[in-house]
């Protein structure tokens, strides 16, 4: 593993940040799917980008170095100290530490061309929603967002429920949000963001037409 600044990982390579719990074991189906996904990444000739630790985050890495044909592709990990959870999985090619996790966020944002979130506790939802609310009021790109597994269509319901009906966000605000059951829904998604991205287009989430698999339940009844 080499240890060196994320920065050092050709900017210009297409990063997918996958973000996951770390209390997720390899005999579970979600970690399996993690995997699968990220040695689609993999063979896409992409990187991948994790919080460098267990559980899925594992997944991720280990599926990348699973996947790849050539050494053109990076296992990146931006890890967090913490007082437990927090040790580095074993398939990184870059790694980071860092103390503060408002730095790690930002990192991730920084790096992230597009962002997949998988079944996860509160670290992840705070990764999910700080993600989703730099692009609200622009202060990243607008990339999108694929919410990975039946875990998120609940939330996104309540979401469309209440802050949606009251007001409180609008229907643009949902554009970003992708939801994807398989590799195959999610690699869609990917590879359509990664076309716009070697062909310098902007608002690539925006201009994706949806299949309607990757719709909450209240937009596939409309």
């Amino acid at each position: 593993m080499k240890k060196t600044d994320h920065r050092e990982a050709a900017p210009k390579h297409f990063h997918v940040c996958i973000f996951g719990s770390a209390r997720i074991g390899e005999n579970h189906p979600t970690y399996t799917l993690v995997q699968e996904l990220s040695r689609q990444i993999a063979r896409a000739g992409l990187d991948v980008v994790t919080g460098g630790g267990p559980g899925l985050m594992e997944a991720a890495n280990r599926g990348h170095h699973e996947g790849r044909t050539n050494d053109n592709s990076h296992s990146i990990g931006l890890n967090i100290s913490l007082p437990s959870e927090q040790e580095s999985n074993a398939h990184l090619d870059i790694k980071k530490e860092f103390s503060q996790f408002s730095r790690r966020l930002d990192s991730f944002v920084m790096l992230s061309n597009v962002v997949v979130v998988a079944p996860g506790g509160v670290g992840t939802l705070l990764e999910f929603l700080y993600t989703w609310q730099l692009i609200q009021v622009k202060h990243m790109e607008n990339i999108p967002i694929i919410l990975l597994g039946d875990m998120w269509i609940d939330f996104i319901d309540w979401i469309r429920a209440w802050p949606l009906n009251s007001g409180l966000i609008s229907e643009v605000d949902m554009n970003p949000i992708f939801f994807a059951k398989t590799v195959s829904e999610a690699m869609q998604v990917i590879s359509k963001a990664h076309e716009n991205f070697k062909a310098g287009g902007e608002n690539f989430c925006l201009n994706y037409k949806r299949d309607s698999r990757l719709k909450t339940s209240d937009e596939k009844s409309k």
